[in-house]
């Protein structure tokens, strides 16, 4: 029977186990354990976890005692220069207030021990090259990192004592296994040592980091909050005593006028008590639209006639809160301080760039004349933690007196800030 493409497409592909490795491998996931740095030992090795291979010389101090070693008067004073060398290197590399060129000199004495010894005095005393590749590894291991350069310390030491070893080994005449043996064990003693010693270096150092890294959210918290309590309570308080002033002077010609308006005290407090709670949950603002509507009441109820002028589509979330920001503090200023008889607000959404205006009739100087650009306003508490929000949005903000009296101006960019 004759066989069509269609069928013949029809039947499954069969993938070949390698193929399928290779793909496992190229889309793998790297494991990362959990590791939690406060149960980690925050002291690190200590200089008697290394103190302790010291047991490796039993065999020369064996090979002294029964008297084996020829000739004796060399191996005594060798052995116990060694061990001394070894221990006072050691020590010197874990202590801070010694230099690092005494370590660093006590590696090259213990190197040429063990290459005197071992020439001299057998093949017992080939273990002498891996205590001194272990000495050179604890050295190293306490040398300043050079990354992203070649760690050139561990190079040096580590490096030169195992090409000591290998050198010495085999002008020996020792071939095969023993020449692979002890120089393995020279390379892997000061290599393993140093990536241990650095790696505790760098768990300490990321636990620093992670200490600084909490203070200063610590800080930026504290910050946030006495900004934005500020800011809430300011403008809530300002038009509470408003209304409350409005209160006592209706309160015997007009009865009904002045509960309004006690209701409305009451209103606004409920809403201070509302908006406390969301700023201690990082509540951000209650956005553009509910500060000009409340603009308007604020003024109207201060005797200060409002325009609110806008021009362009709504604002995403950051900005509209940002420029929400600046008419709370715009009008609360206006009411406090200014005495105007008239305030404009002008909003402009262009595009790329979401801009605010409040500018009043009072009194300029009242304001402080300030100015300010991507940052910080000098002056009031109130001004400079809005310099500081707009300035980290990438906006401008401008504080600065008029011919008809004061202006303050805010811009931010619409993109970076709906991001």
């Amino acid at each position: 029977m004759k066989r069509f493409p269609e069928a013949r497409a029809s039947r499954p592909v069969r993938v070949s186990p390698l193929v399928r490795v290779s793909r496992l491998v190229r889309g793998r996931v790297p494991r990362r354990p959990p590791v939690d740095l406060e149960k980690v030992d925050q002291k690190g090795p200590s200089p008697w976890a290394f103190l302790f291979w010291g047991v490796i010389a039993w065999w020369p101090f064996q090979d002294v005692v029964t008297g084996s070693a020829h000739p004796l008067w060399l191996a005594a004073p060798v052995l116990v220069l060694f061990v001394a060398g070894y221990a006072g290197t050691v020590l010197a590399a874990f202590d801070a207030r010694v230099p690092m060129r005494l370590p660093v000199a006590g590696v090259v004495v213990l190197t040429a021990l063990a290459v005197t010894a071992t020439v001299r005095l057998g093949p017992e005393w080939f273990v002498f090259f891996p205590l001194s590749g272990l000495a050179a590894g604890t050295v190293a291991g306490h040398l300043p990192s050079a990354s992203p350069r070649p760690e050139y310390g561990l190079l040096l030491l580590v490096g030169g004592v195992s090409t000591a070893a290998g050198l010495t080994i085999w002008l020996a005449g020792l071939r095969g296994g023993a020449l692979q043996s002890i120089l393995w064990g020279t390379i892997t003693a000061g290599t393993v040592t140093a990536i241990v010693i650095r790696l505790f270096s760098v768990i300490a150092l990321l636990r620093e980091v992670r200490e600084e890294l909490a203070h200063a959210a610590v800080a930026e918290e504290r910050l946030r909050f006495s900004r934005d309590l500020h800011d809430l309570l300011g403008h809530t308080l300002s038009l509470m005593v408003v209304k409350a002033q409005a209160v006592r002077r209706l309160a015997e010609r007009d009865p009904a006028r002045a509960a309004e308006q006690a209701a409305d005290i009451e209103q606004v407090g409920r809403q201070a008590l509302t908006e406390v709670r969301q700023a201690v949950s990082g509540y951000r603002g209650r956005g553009l639209a509910a500060e000009l509507d409340r603009a308007r009441t604020a003024l109207a109820d201060a005797g200060v006639e409002a325009v609110v002028r806008r021009s362009g589509g709504p604002l995403p979330p950051e900005p509209d809160a940002l420029l929400g920001w600046v008419v709370r503090e715009g009008v609360t200023n206006v009411i406090r301080h200014s005495g105007a008889g008239r305030c404009v607000i002008t909003v402009r959404n262009e595009g790329s760039a979401a801009s605010v205006e409040i500018a009043d009739n009072g009194r300029a100087a009242a304001s402080g004349g300030l100015v300010a650009e991507a940052g910080p306003v000098s002056g009031g508490n109130g001004l400079a933690g809005l310099g500081e929000r707009v300035g980290s949005a990438g906006g401008t903000l401008k504080a600065s007196p008029s011919p008809s009296g004061f202006v303050l101006a805010a811009s931010v960019p619409v993109a970076a800030g709906g991001e």
